[in-house]
């Protein structure tokens, strides 16, 4: 079971109309309708479960630029100045704090990657927009509060910073609903309708929203549901491990990681705590149909990526890839995607952890999760309008958010 995310009163009104329909009430659905709302248009967001309740409020929190993919370092950048302004912005507490970044360097040759990054990044981006510098075996002992362990140094950004995923989506979402959003939970979209090849209508489980646009930012599902309308978007799912631990009255505030093990504190002073650089795939259908299109992604993951055959295999089999819209569909009976953990990823992190921080050692791992992350072969968003069905617009397979949402919208 995910952790406990704050909910906000259910919504199954549909409006007659609207200008625009998000489908899907994670960080990317809630955020493009923010800033579609601030351009004037009229939105409704229609989540199949509860806002916020798959990779939204399952991942680490960390807000950053740090090695970031150089293709969205700049977008990463804008989205932190939104992130370090939103709750005044929206008049909420998303529990986001400037804290900093570390990537401690386990050895010599980590910490050459670190700087090779770097270099690549200060080159496209200058030092004016970005704060990430290398630093030494002193200031990383110093960064990470209480580790006994010696680390060859790391690289640091004081600029970037964390959130609380249980609780960040919900307040922009209860937010938007005074802006005049229309927030509709539990609502599941079956898919939408066209008139002249362009966008008409969305089809509900309960009932049609007439609209110009549609922007499908349904993260894992977003595959289905583009492939019942013939557009074949690239993305498998990846099953992300998270354990949270009891309280501290004391410990690190810099969020960190190293080459197994990556910490946040949480507002509630226990630390959100995840294997850093290894990754679980279930074997699906989908693993076969797009084996060639993620071979190169594969080849460079060896050895970090664990494959695992199980009955998510069998439950996809099962399931049709094109359906009806005059009759139930797979987002009403499965509404929250909820993989269980890997046990012994969070084994080997908590472990870490413990190994890091010994006076730390005793703390409690008070529950463990997982949630599936939509990953493209080429790891870096999907943000596109779908030339043959004007109208239409996905966004997908991103931690990335606000910055991309305001493009997306714009």
């Amino acid at each position: 079971m995910g952790p406990p995310t704050e909910r906000i009163p259910e919504d199954r009104t549909l409006p007659e109309s609207v200008d625009v329909v998000v489908i899907g009430g994670g960080v990317i659905g809630v955020s493009t309708a923010r800033f579609l709302a601030e351009k004037g248009l009229s939105v409704a967001v229609c989540e199949k479960g509860h806002i916020a309740g798959e990779q939204s409020s399952r991942n680490w929190g960390w807000c950053r630029a740090t090695h970031r993919d150089l293709r969205e370092l700049e977008l990463s950048l804008e989205s932190l100045k939104l992130w370090r302004r939103i709750d005044m912005d929206l008049g909420i507490d998303s529990g986001y704090r400037t804290c900093g970044i570390l990537y401690a360097a386990d050895d010599k040759k980590a910490l050459a990657d670190h700087e090779a990054w770097l270099a690549r990044a200060l080159a496209l981006v200058g030092r004016d927009a970005l704060d990430s510098r290398i630093v030494s075996p002193e200031e990383t002992a110093a960064l990470m509060t209480g580790a006994s362990r010696r680390f060859a140094g790391g690289i640091y950004t004081p600029g970037d910073g964390r959130a609380e995923p249980q609780r960040a989506v919900p307040a922009m979402a209860a937010a938007l609903r005074t802006r005049g959003v229309k927030v509709l939970t539990p609502c599941a979209v079956r898919g939408v309708e066209t008139s002249g090849g362009a966008i008409s209508h969305v089809v509900t489980e309960y009932g049609r929203i007439r609209c110009a646009s549609v922007v499908v930012a349904g993260g894992a599902w977003t595959r289905l549901f583009a492939g019942n309308l013939g557009i074949d978007v690239p993305q498998l799912m990846v099953r992300s491990p998270v354990l949270r631990t009891a309280p501290l009255d004391h410990g690190p505030d810099v969020s960190a990681c190293n080459h197994a093990m990556g910490y946040r504190k949480r507002l509630d002073g226990g630390y959100t705590i995840a294997n850093a650089f290894r990754s679980y795939s279930d074997i699906t259908p989908d693993s076969f149909r797009l084996f060639f299109k993620f071979l190169p992604a594969l080849r460079s993951q060896f050895g970090s990526l664990k494959l695992g055959l199980n009955a998510r295999f069998f439950e996809e089999w099962r399931r049709p890839r094109r359906w009806p819209l005059d009759r139930p569909t797979i987002f009403e009976t499965e509404r929250t995607l909820d993989p269980s953990p890997v046990a012994a990823f969070n084994k080997a992190a908590i472990d870490e952890f413990r190994a890091i921080f010994p006076a730390l050692a005793g703390v409690k791992v008070e529950q463990e999760w997982a949630g599936y992350i939509d990953v493209t072969s080429d790891a870096v968003p999907v943000i596109s309008g779908v030339e043959r069905m004007p109208g239409l617009f996905i966004a997908t397979s991103r931690v990335t958010a606000s910055a991309s949402d305001r493009a997306q919208a714009s």
